[in-house]
């Protein structure tokens, strides 16, 4: 079945040509920084810089979240040089979603003792949105870290990587403390809060071993086209091999089998997008 939504680009680079505008966006984003982290030494244009990009760069969780699911490039140095972009923006390094994420909570999200990015409490509660964030950034990589010891392939790309990043973002501050802490590690903070706090919309209190009833779906244009179809939540878990581009093809085919109430607008679209 999941051939039928396949349709990459054999002569590009890219797996699927939908991915070049993104990866493109993403990478100018990038030199942005390192220009002003060569360049700026001013704190206030650098504190505003921050601010202003806490959205944007929340938003590119989304597009690492696609990337650990279906590796963009073909070509596996490529794939790891765009896993560095991308932890630089939302402190997620190569593997680790792939792990916490792909192998363990798409695995696992029926089941909220197993859950790695579960929103009950040990007593069966249903968590609130500030400790859920709380929680599953805190431990995103102590938990990414113990599914990884079951899958040892996948285990050291992450162990490596992982160092390889906080070395250079260790350098990068001690060359330049302010600038590397206000283009960098803040900023891999604040997107990794930023990203378990969208995320307990996609299933906080669905307690069900449906899965066409476990996830909440919100359909705002404007969202999707941010977070490449991650609000076909459903649909994403239905088929998570699926390119993000396919999404709205795979729902059209099972929302029959999605209850009207899990269509909603998300935390992230009532902030930002509007009701």
């Amino acid at each position: 079945m999941q051939k039928n939504f396949k349709t990459p680009t054999k002569l590009s680079k890219f797996k699927y040509k939908e991915d070049r505008w993104p990866v493109f966006i993403i990478l100018t984003l990038t030199i942005i920084d390192f220009v002003l982290y060569f360049t700026v030494n001013n704190i206030v244009l650098l504190v505003s810089y921050y601010l202003l990009m806490i959205l944007p760069k929340g938003v590119i969780c989304a597009w690492n979240h696609h990337h650990q699911h279906l590796f963009t490039f073909r070509n596996t140095l490529l794939n790891r040089g765009l896993e560095f972009i991308y932890a630089l923006h939302t402190g997620v390094t190569t593997h680790l979603w792939r792990l916490h994420h792909v192998l363990g909570h798409h695995v696992n999200f029926l089941n909220q003792e197993q859950d790695e990015s579960r929103w009950k409490r040990k007593d069966g509660t249903r968590m609130g949105v500030v400790e859920y964030t709380l929680i599953v950034a805190l431990t995103a990589y102590t938990r990414g870290y113990s599914v990884g010891k079951r899958y040892p392939k996948q285990f050291k790309p992450f162990l490596i990587y992982t160092a390889i990043t906080s070395i250079i973002v260790a350098i990068l501050v001690w060359y330049k403390p302010v600038a590397g802490l206000l283009l960098f590690v803040l900023p891999m903070i604040t997107s990794l809060l930023f990203t378990a706090y969208v995320t307990y919309d996609h299933h906080s209190g669905l307690d069900t071993e449906n899965e066409f009833e476990a996830s909440y779906n919100n359909l705002d244009p404007l969202f999707n086209r941010l977070t490449g179809n991650l609000g076909y939540h459903t649909a994403h878990h239905h088929k998570q091999g699926v390119h993000w581009s396919k999404l709205p093809a795979l729902h059209a085919k099972i929302e029959a089998e999605i209850p009207t109430h899990l269509y909603q607008k998300s935390i992230f679209t009532r902030m930002f997008v509007g009701r």
